[in-house]
């Protein structure tokens, strides 16, 4: 349990918390949400101890324990994958060799009557009652339970984990935490690095092992699955709902209409007591009703209207030449570094219009295959593509190639035709760009600011066959709603990679699975896909 009191802190000339008291209980499965800027990664690391700048309390029951994962951590390279997430259980190893310690002291120590031989004999017993609440869990089972439910194979447990990228070593990361199952778990963007069935398998564990839990995640099938309360910042203060996150969105468009309608009733009040200020001002007989009239106002607490988000807007791909009927045809497509084949004799044919995914667990292939369609890496067998085919193409890496010398609005108006130039401001905006933001060079930018202006950048380019890798990673869930809604207004093709589940649902209508070396074709949407996998597997 964690119980935060009067938070408050100051950046410069703004408050970002305004007083804020909660209490995270046990057993509380929150998602703490907000815009970008609201302080959500802030509250997280302030609930971690990590950033203690504040006024106000954050504390907790003495003995209780809180895990966090950040965003962006140092990894050892030091360890095998196995040895690596068994640290999980450093503290329990730590607590055996204490024993082992204090049984030697025991057998040799003779000053039965101390105080300090009593304290010896109480500290052994209490850490026996500790030892033994644990010493029914199989540590290494428990270990590669984990995992493999966040994706290695059994034979990468044994591996260095410099053999890995940083995403994968983020998985150990989460690993360790989960098993060493702290009283509060604060998790910020935890499905970043993990695929479809990594994610249901986190689901699962928080569902049913972890305690309070406190996350941030733009994954809206996620925080939908595992929250049951959500802690909204916005202006500096916090709302609290008792609802998960889709329940919330109802309540919060209830909550800014009646801030509205309190707004408006408020301005009529205002509007009536300054014209009979104004009007009365100059009659001594009205003297004393006037000043009561300007100490009401002054007094006066003013009614606040939530921000509104801007990301409502709609944005439409620029219209292309139309292609031909089969945008794209792969014939016994074979690929292997190496000796390590990735997949092979892969065969399908994609028809103009369609909306298909690309998925299966990390590693099985599928950024390999897009790669093979745009010629970035050599491969085996034919791949064709149709007549009139422009490819709009929005890679993992794309942020790189932006000119890094031209401001963020230049980047977009260089591009912009049209009608759609009056409209930049707001595209901007749409994509969490503010007015100040629009002016920074692009070699100032975050990786994340650069990955959401490489997409406004393809938004505006006319091409009739989309080609997104993981597009969403850096997006905010009103964001992904803006570019979900451009897709399916998007009358050319379009292939994706992501695990975004809640982002595949009713814009896929096609699944190609990668799996063992192989390539699968499932017809009908992302749930459907995952229904079928699940039922297989039961």
């Amino acid at each position: 349990m964690l119980i935060v009191d009067s938070l408050k802190v100051e950046l410069g000339d703004r408050i970002l918390f305004d007083n804020i008291s909660y209490i995270i209980n046990e057993k509380d499965k929150i998602a703490l949400v907000g815009k970008n800027g609201a302080g959500k990664s802030t509250m997280l690391k302030m609930l971690a101890g990590v950033n203690t700048h504040y006024k106000g309390t954050i504390t907790s029951p003495d003995g209780s324990t809180v895990g966090y994962l950040p965003q962006v951590m140092k990894i050892s390279d030091e360890r095998t994958v196995r040895e690596e997430a068994s640290l999980a259980f450093e503290h329990i190893f730590e607590l055996q060799a204490k024993i082992e310690d204090m049984n030697k002291q025991l057998e040799t120590r003779t000053d039965y009557e101390s105080d300090d031989y009593a304290k010896l004999i109480d500290d052994f017993s209490h850490a026996h009652e500790r030892l033994a609440m644990v010493e029914g869990i199989n540590f290494e089972g428990e270990v590669e339970k984990a995992l493999l439910g966040l994706g290695f194979k059994r034979t990468d447990l044994d591996r260095p984990t410099s053999e890995f990228s940083g995403g994968w070593r983020m998985r150990i990361e989460l690993a360790k935490l989960l098993l060493r199952n702290p009283d509060v778990l604060l998790l910020d963007e935890p499905t970043n690095h993990l695929d479809i069935e990594s994610i249901g398998w986190l689901e699962e564990f928080i569902t049913t092992q972890a305690k309070a839990v406190v996350l941030i995640s733009h994954d809206r099938a996620f925080i939908d699955a595992v929250t049951t309360r959500t802690i909204e910042l916005t202006m500096g203060r916090i709302y609290d709902y008792k609802v998960n996150y889709t329940k919330y969105l109802e309540l919060r468009q209830e909550r800014r209409q009646q801030q509205i309608h309190a707004w408006e009733a408020q301005q009529k009040q205002i509007a009536e007591m300054e014209e009979f200020i104004e009007r009365f001002r100059a009659q001594a007989a009205k003297a004393v009703l006037v000043q009561s009239r300007v100490r009401q106002l002054e007094k006066m607490e003013r009614v606040e209207i939530d921000e509104e988000d801007k990301s409502q807007i709609r944005i439409r791909f620029q219209p292309a030449t139309r292609s031909g009927t089969y945008p794209l045809t792969v014939d016994m497509l074979t690929k292997k570094y190496d000796d390590n084949l990735i997949f092979s004799n892969v065969n399908l044919m994609v028809e103009r219009g369609e909306k298909i995914a690309l998925a299966g667990k990390n590693g099985e292939g599928k950024s390999t295959f897009v790669k093979c369609v745009m010629g970035e890496t050599p491969y085996e067998g034919d791949i064709m593509l149709g007549h009139n085919v422009e490819i709009g193409y929005f890679a993992q890496n794309q942020a790189d190639l932006l000119d890094e010398d031209l401001t963020v609005f230049e980047t977009i108006d260089r591009v912009a035709e049209g009608d759609i130039r009056t409209q930049i401001r707001n595209i901007l905006g749409a994509f969490m760009f503010n007015k100040d933001d629009s002016d920074k060079k692009v070699k100032v930018l975050s990786g994340g600011e650069r990955t959401r202006l490489a997409m406004i950048k393809l938004l505006l380019e006319p091409v009739n066959l989309l080609i997104l890798d993981e597009p969403t990673n850096h997006l905010d869930l009103k964001t992904k709603e803006v570019l979900k809604n451009a897709l399916l207004d998007y009358d050319g093709t379009v292939i994706l990679v992501s695990h975004d589940r809640d982002f595949l649902d009713g814009l896929v209508t096609k699944v190609y699975e990668f799996s063992d070396k192989k390539v699968r074709e499932h017809i009908g949407g992302i749930k459907d896909f995952l229904a079928k996998k699940k039922a297989l597997s039961s």
